[in-house]
């Protein structure tokens, strides 16, 4: 096992984890890890990039879209360098800034996808409930006000948090169960008393990610109520299969991530196995099957990924073609 503990910890570091226990199998680990997180790099860029370039999808239920996907890319992105490196490398030790840095950023990011999620549940009930008024509602200036609340949600409620983690001292040298910072794990070393902080965090979730989740629920409620009045079978069917991606994008985010929170606040005796690997599920799931659910049930967005492969397919026999007329 001294192999695989090759970084000395300081009293100004902490130890990330990939899977406890498993170190001996890192390496085959690493395989299905680098295929999800390459999954999720390539899917959400290219639904990102359909969006923004194909004109016919500039409307507000693909512009809404394409916030998902960019913030599945950033949260991808801010956890990929410390997962990889403590599989491939056994680049263990991770200093506190860098510690509180990343931790920022993964629940800034965990909270602007959490916010993105009710906006889609709003689209959907507009669309729904009140069609006739959905153009004149969600404007091109009312989607960008939209997305300047979203962007400063986090950093108001989160700002406060980072401010007293900043000041306060930890314990060196500890070991963590993810391969990456998380809030409720790394309050424990404080030294002062870690429960008051720990519950601040509680609360924060409860308060923000409970409102967003009964937002939603309360949406589906009245979306449900008006379908149930139409008439025709196959307009309730058709109006229900709109709302079939962002159901699943609900469950996919929201119940690894409370499984997690659960399991580190509420169960103390929860083996770190389990936490890292719900850990993982939390991050990585939504990242790899958002884009994955969207370009299956989506038919205008898998023709327009089609589109987009097909013209870069006919542009490289374009530039060979005029190369060789220019030799």
């Amino acid at each position: 096992m001294a192999i695989f503990n090759n970084t000395t910890s300081s009293s100004s570091t902490f130890l990330l984890t990939a899977f406890p226990g498993l170190e001996r199998a890192h390496v085959w680990i690493s395989i299905p890890v680098c295929c999800l997180y390459t999954i999720a790099l390539l899917g959400n860029s290219m639904i990102f990039l359909v969006i923004i370039t194909k004109r016919r999808l500039h409307k507000p239920m693909y512009y809404f879209l394409s916030m998902l996907a960019a913030v599945d890319l950033c949260l991808t992105i801010t956890t990929l360098p410390t997962v990889l490196g403590v599989l491939w490398f056994h680049a263990r030790e991770i200093s506190f800034k860098a510690c509180f840095i990343q931790m920022f950023f993964v629940h800034a990011f965990s909270l602007l996808e959490s916010s993105v999620l009710v906006t889609m549940a709003f689209d959907r009930f507009v669309a729904i409930c009140n069609p006739l008024n959905y153009a004149a509602t969600l404007t091109d200036r009312m989607i960008l006000v939209i997305g300047l609340v979203i962007c400063i949600r986090p950093v108001v409620f989160l700002l406060p948090v980072v401010v007293a983690i900043n000041t306060a001292s930890f314990h060196g040298g500890h070991e963590l169960s993810h391969p990456f910072c998380y809030h409720p794990e790394v309050i424990k070393y404080t030294y002062s008393k870690p429960w008051i902080s720990s519950f601040w965090g509680l609360f924060l979730q409860l308060y923000l990610n409970g409102t967003d989740v009964l937002f939603i629920l309360f949406s589906y409620v009245l979306i449900l109520r008006t379908v149930l009045s139409i008439v025709a079978r196959k307009k309730q069917q058709k109006a229900l299969s709109t709302c079939v991606c962002h159901i699943c994008a609900v469950t996919v985010f929201y119940v690894p991530m409370i499984s997690l929170s659960l399991a580190h606040r509420l169960f103390h005796s929860t083996p770190r196995v389990l936490c890292s690997t719900l850990a993982n599920i939390y991050l990585l799931l939504p990242p790899v099957l958002n884009p994955i659910i969207y370009s299956l049930k989506t038919k205008t967005i898998r023709q327009a990924m089609f589109q987009l492969l097909q013209s870069k397919g006919s542009w490289g026999p374009n530039v060979r073609g005029l190369r060789g007329r220019w030799d």
